[in-house]
């Protein structure tokens, strides 16, 4: 039975929100615990610093969302728990897929795209305040996915074009290269939600509109206080569409708290008693994390230890599978090279021998590597037939013994197979000098 890997990762630029938690973290959590999969979680710190440029901001973040994963119940022993920076195979994997992936591929990325756009409106240079970083982007995080064979990889719809990417870069290399990755599939849950923020836009740290997912209890009762609502007063029914206070309280409630929900705001439930219940439903979930969260920042040397664990365990896995892509590209130690081409020099072959003998005629036979005799022809009246005959057997194989009907015979204990093995050691032997004196 196929074990299906399954990856994801959390960019380490900022604090984690509740909308990290209900899109990423939780699903991830849950999907760890199923049967028949390998599952890998990494913080992905090289990609933070496409955007952030403050090194305390990324070490916090590094922390925060490591003892946020593991408060809402990863376990690192049954998982692969790394961090990015910490597995130096993937920035060189990133390097390979760089030189077999089409610059025109990474033109049409939906951020740099958005970058340019952004650029041409303002009238200015279309790569200003463009990196590097951000043009490769999908690139690093194919590698990411590629170094471990991810199966499945859960994104949300505006990230399903970066898998795409992988499955491209993985489809190039294997066609230059050989089979060496597979095609990650992009794992989209339509019912995993997206959290509206506290001004009913996405949830972002771009938008600075986020609730952090631990926040103590007197701040996060605050926020939700704080999430943008209509007009309407008590008594007055509300609606539900739209409505970024109710989207908020769905992601957390069962099925049955979010019917009563809805029946309060037909009802006309006011937005104090309303924000009410959903504070009080987010904080019974996040209460017994939330301390075991304060825990694990008081103590960052456990993280860094759990980190090292995984660092091991990963690359374990990445460090011979580079191995093995190195060598697919030509990266080579030398001497292995240099040993290889001696022992094919000693290395024994398979030999026609043409000579004459006292009645004038030309004779021919083949002997295998150890000498052992395989063919032996009767006579011809010139090297020339002799010549020919052998270049038949050499083009064609043990077939050619048809045609040539009794001037060449099988040796005593030899069968067509012998004949067909010999002749295709010679032929691989004259393709390789071939390609040694092309190379040289």
């Amino acid at each position: 039975m196929r074990i299906d890997r399954f990856l994801t990762g959390i960019t380490t630029s900022g604090t984690p929100h509740l909308g990290n938690y209900v899109g990423s973290i939780r699903p991830s959590v849950q999907a760890s615990l199923r049967p028949g999969v390998q599952s890998f979680y990494f913080l992905a710190d090289y990609h933070a610093l496409i955007k952030v440029g403050d090194p305390a901001r990324i070490q916090r973040s590094t922390l925060e969302i490591a003892a946020s994963w593991l408060a809402c119940g990863l376990n690192p022993d049954k998982v692969v728990f790394y961090r990015q920076s910490d597995i130096p195979e993937i920035p060189e994997l990133t390097w390979l897929l760089s030189c077999v992936l089409g610059k025109g591929v990474l033109n049409r990325a939906h951020a740099y795209k958005a970058a340019v756009d952004k650029n041409t409106a303002a009238g200015t240079d279309p790569d200003a305040d463009v990196n590097v970083g951000l043009f490769m982007y999908p690139v690093l995080m194919g590698a990411d996915i590629l170094m471990f064979n991810a199966h499945q990889v859960p994104v949300g719809r505006d990230q399903v074009q970066h898998i795409e990417m992988a499955r491209d870069m993985a489809a190039s290399f294997n066609h230059r290269y050989g089979e060496h990755f597979v095609a990650p599939e992009a794992a989209i849950d339509d019912f995993v939600a997206t959290l509206p923020g506290l001004d009913g836009r996405k949830m972002s740290k771009s938008y600075d509109n986020t609730i952090a997912l631990f926040a103590p209890r007197a701040q996060l009762q605050k926020l939700i206080n704080s999430i943008v609502t209509d007009s309407k007063a008590p008594g007055e029914p509300k609606a539900i569409e739209g409505s970024a206070l109710f989207q908020i309280y769905q992601a957390f409630a069962t099925a049955d708290e979010t019917r009563a929900l809805q029946q309060a705001y037909a009802n006309g439930i006011a937005w104090g008693d309303a924000k009410a219940m959903v504070f009080e439903r987010i904080d019974r979930e996040m209460a017994p994390m939330r301390a075991a969260y304060e825990a694990l920042l008081a103590d960052p040397a456990k993280i860094e230890a759990i980190l090292d664990a995984g660092a091991a365990k990963a690359r374990a896995i990445a460090t011979p599978f580079m191995t093995k892509l190195r060598h697919a590209v030509g990266l080579r130690d030398l001497r292995a090279q240099a040993s290889a081409n001696v022992k094919a020099a000693k290395m024994a072959l398979p030999l026609f021998k043409q000579y004459r003998e006292k009645d004038g005629q030309f004779y021919f036979k083949l002997q295998d590597a150890d000498g052992k005799l395989l063919l032996q022809s009767a006579a011809y009246a010139s090297p020339k037939d002799a010549a020919q005959s052998i270049g038949a057997l050499q083009q064609q194989g043990a077939v050619a013994l048809i045609d040539l009907g009794a001037q060449v015979a099988l040796a005593e204990g030899a069968s067509s197979a012998d004949v067909d093995l010999a002749l295709l050691a010679l032929r691989e032997a004259k393709a390789q000098a071939k390609s040694d004196k092309s190379a040289a």
